[in-house]
């Protein structure tokens, strides 16, 4: 959670590059403007810092390993590592920023929760951290994602969460996303809006990176400890609004030597119209309150995702992504089902680790790149499979 100073990190005004912002109704205006003046004075005070890091160590389960993945390296031609965020309490990175958010809420004095959730793993890291705390919580999700991560519904339910389907247009991450900001706008004193990802009107696509930002300045001692030096040639991870990317990338953004590779879902194929790779398809405009890179149609009409994945079918990415695409300093490739799907079986086989069918799409893409053998790969796994299960069996190629 520590500062870094940089072009590709926010501004003062709230703003990565061009995108970032704070697009939000009037009635919104004073939450955001109370969390935005208050963040990073609560984040850096001792006390939070001290609950954060202890939470994160006893609770969570951190720090998570760096595992070299020997034999996925013998098929790569590198030398793979991977940030095993798969182990986080909860089975994904989202309960870093979960845990964060919650204390930041409590220094807010909210007594109320809530959040959107896509995979469902963000709904169950926030179930989980409001079953720890003690605060109401209610959940949007996408009703075609509920049937297909139902494990993951039961579990909130199970927390003590109230998860509420969003019926209305796709029925998926983009739908509970504007669920949430409805029910937000209609009870703004006492709720706090944990956003799950890098998106969101400022300050939050920064509070979220600075959340995750933990699994970086882990990899960079770890790595030290395993290979001499904090520097790997690359980092990949998949990009659906880019939580664990931002927090893959957010210590390296400067060190020009390290390679940030984003991965996202091209569904059925960028010219299928089935596809959520945004940077391919997409172009500037407003989503959920800040300015960043969406697909939409010639007038602006928000264009429906696609990806057999529940988590990264979001019509967008964050402005920090958007930032790192726009600037160059990021490669974006997508990923298709099918790759992205046997890709996770091949990581199952051959390392014992059945991937999250999010993080499978990262893995897809070490397959695009010609590495040198000396090459130093660190592909940030950002959830595990369990939850995805009835997808692989769906697929059914074993």
């Amino acid at each position: 959670m520590s500062d870094v100073q940089s072009k590709y990190l926010v501004d003062q005004r709230g703003y990565f590059g061009k995108f970032g912002g704070a697009y939000i109704p009037e009635m919104l205006y004073p939450n955001v403007e109370e969390l935005k003046s208050q963040y990073l004075e609560i984040m850096n005070s001792h006390a939070f810092r001290t609950d954060f890091v202890k939470l994160l160590k006893d609770y969570v389960g951190r720090p998570t390993p760096l595992y070299h993945a020997s034999r996925l390296s013998e098929v790569v031609g590198a030398k793979v590592y991977l940030k095993r965020e798969d182990l986080c309490h909860t089975g994904a990175h989202k309960v870093n920023n979960t845990i964060g958010q919650i204390l930041m809420a409590q220094a807010l004095g909210k007594k109320r929760i809530i959040a959107e959730t896509g995979a469902g793993q963000h709904g169950v890291a926030t179930a989980t951290v409001c079953a720890l705390m003690g605060l109401e919580c209610t959940v949007y999700m996408g009703e075609i994602d509920m049937a297909r991560q139902k494990p993951n519904v039961e579990r909130m339910k199970i927390l003590g969460a109230e998860v509420r389907p969003a019926t209305s247009g796709s029925k998926t991450l983009k739908d509970a996303t504007n669920e949430a900001m409805r029910h937000w706008i209609n009870n703004p004193k006492d709720t706090h809006y944990i956003i799950g990802s890098v998106v969101g009107p400022h300050p939050y696509p920064d509070m979220v990176a600075r959340f995750q930002s933990v699994i970086s300045e882990e990899i960079k001692w770890q790595l030290e400890e395993k290979e001499g030096k904090e520097d790997p040639d690359y980092v990949f991870a998949c990009v659906g609004g880019g939580s664990n990317a931002a927090g893959a990338f957010y210590h390296y953004v400067d060190k020009e030597n390290v390679k940030l590779v984003a991965i996202e879902a091209s569904g059925l194929g960028n010219d299928s119209g089935k596809s959520a790779a945004t940077t391919a398809l997409g172009k500037e405009g407003v989503l959920h309150g800040s300015r960043s890179l969406l697909m939409q149609t010639e007038d602006g009409q928000v264009v429906e995702p696609y990806s057999i994945s529940a988590g990264l079918d979001y019509p967008g990415i964050g402005p920090f992504h958007a930032h790192l695409f726009d600037s160059g300093r990021a490669m974006f490739v997508g990923a298709t089902d099918e790759e992205a799907m046997n890709a996770g079986v091949e990581l199952s086989k051959l390392e014992g680790i059945i991937p999250a069918v999010e993080s499978a799409h990262a893995l897809a893409a070490l397959h695009k790149v010609d590495f040198k053998p000396t090459d130093i790969v660190v592909v940030n796994l950002s959830g595990r499979g369990d939850k995805d299960l009835e997808t692989y069996i769906k697929w059914g190629k074993y």
